[in-house]
């Protein structure tokens, strides 16, 4: 069965993109930790990051880099914090989160977003890439 990353990348399920390539695609996180979280997966689907091929892992960290300006610009913060944890998705995912303090990467603190919040927020980001 497909994971619910897959059936994003695949239309099945709607998501609040920011960006996509052939490989790999951004998209906003709807439990965030804090506004702008965003998540960076392969299109592939692989359950462990380090079963990754290194060709694929360095381009996703490549494309996640690329995104984090934009989100620093879109939702002021002093840092875009990165978080690789695995296990509610089986498939890879990279966290962006924008951030200032430590607090702002607990997992176990979730904003709650509006649909309409969500887009808006996905609008501020991609109007910020180069």
């Amino acid at each position: 069965m497909a994971s619910l990353f897959t059936r994003i990348v695949n239309g099945e399920i709607p998501a609040h993109k920011i960006a996509e390539t052939d490989q790999y695609l951004a998209f906003l996180d709807v439990f965030p930790c804090a506004k702008g979280h965003t998540l960076v997966i392969p299109k592939q689907e692989i359950d462990y990051i380090f079963d990754m091929d290194d060709a694929l892992y360095t381009g996703l960290m490549q494309f996640a880099k690329s995104l984090a300006p934009a989100i620093k610009r879109a939702v002021p913060c002093k840092r875009i914090g990165v978080a690789v944890i695995g296990l509610e998705v089986p498939h890879v995912h990279v966290h962006l989160i924008p951030m200032n303090s430590m607090a702002d990467m607990n997992f176990g603190n979730k904003l709650k977003m509006s649909q309409e919040e969500l887009a808006e927020t996905a609008e501020e980001i991609r109007a910020h890439l180069i």
